[in-house]
């Protein structure tokens, strides 16, 4: 079985973000239901992560409990927030072909 959990958050409601992509992501490493866990940064929800300090502050203790986050760089770019991503330390990579791959083997992948 996969112990790679994919969490694509592609909705920018801080709310959602905290209480299911974030809660969900930190638990799931504190408590072992996966072995890692990687959110996926895609649309609206990177310039959310620039731009409210609560979810980047948020964002920083979630890596420091181990929880990857990695963005989309076309969205990134189109949104502007491609060098702020990557000052956060964020990986920033073109998402397209790995999350079709993701889908054709179906890994477990959460989207919100």
């Amino acid at each position: 079985m996969e112990e790679h959990l994919h969490i694509l958050w592609t909705n920018a409601d801080p709310v959602v973000f905290d209480k299911m992509v974030l809660m969900y992501a930190v638990n799931s490493l504190t408590h072992g239901w996966w072995e890692k866990v990687t959110v996926i940064l895609w649309g609206e929800s990177a310039r959310l992560a620039v731009e409210d300090p609560a979810v980047a502050g948020r964002i920083r203790q979630a890596r420091a409990q181990g929880v990857a986050f990695s963005a989309c760089v076309s969205c990134a770019r189109e949104l502007g927030v491609e060098e702020q991503l990557r000052e956060m330390g964020l990986e920033v990579i073109p998402w397209g072909e790995p999350l079709t791959r993701l889908i054709r083997s179906r890994a477990p992948l959460l989207t919100v």
